[in-house]
């Protein structure tokens, strides 16, 4: 089985990319990165308690730029999912080989103000994820066409 390099970018870089990046990374076929605009330098404790909660291995996480993926050297994208309107509105730099690029636009879980409706929506956060990502692991990236994987990556947000 082919995998494919899904980077996942946010604003922060410390809840709903990071979520992305671990789930992604659970997923046959998928080997998830997270990144953003302006990393705020720590990941949301919200977004650890829900990852851990759910099993996955936290050690080691850590908010940081997108300018690490647009390096030298840096692993090749095949795919470079928004989940943030202002990641989406923001000039992305250049992308080695060109990935496809697409909008998950999903609520911030960190701006609930109330505990338990917070762990709620970090949960909501966590399945919608998990659920696109899946769907998007068995597309057929080997056969089709650029604008072809963009077109089936983005549908997956948009007719759920």
């Amino acid at each position: 089985m082919t995998t494919h390099n899904i980077l996942i970018l946010c604003t922060a870089n410390s809840a709903r990319s990071i979520i992305g990046e671990v789930v992604a990374n659970s997923i046959p076929g998928l080997k998830g990165y997270s990144a953003g605009s302006t990393p705020r330098g720590e990941v949301n404790p919200g977004a650890l308690a829900v990852l851990s909660a759910k099993g996955h291995d936290t050690r080691g996480l850590r908010s940081k730029s997108w300018e690490e993926y647009a390096a030298p050297g840096a692993p090749h994208m095949d795919v470079v999912i928004t989940v943030c309107d202002n990641a989406a509105g923001e000039a992305c730099p250049y992308w080695p080989g060109h990935p496809v690029q697409v909008h998950w636009g999903l609520p911030d879980p960190a701006v609930v103000e109330e505990m338990a409706q917070q762990r709620a929506a970090f949960e909501d956060t966590y399945f919608s994820l998990k659920k696109r990502l899946q769907k998007l692991a068995v597309l057929d990236f080997d056969n089709m066409t650029a604008p072809e994987l963009k077109e089936a990556a983005q549908a997956i947000h948009t007719r759920r």
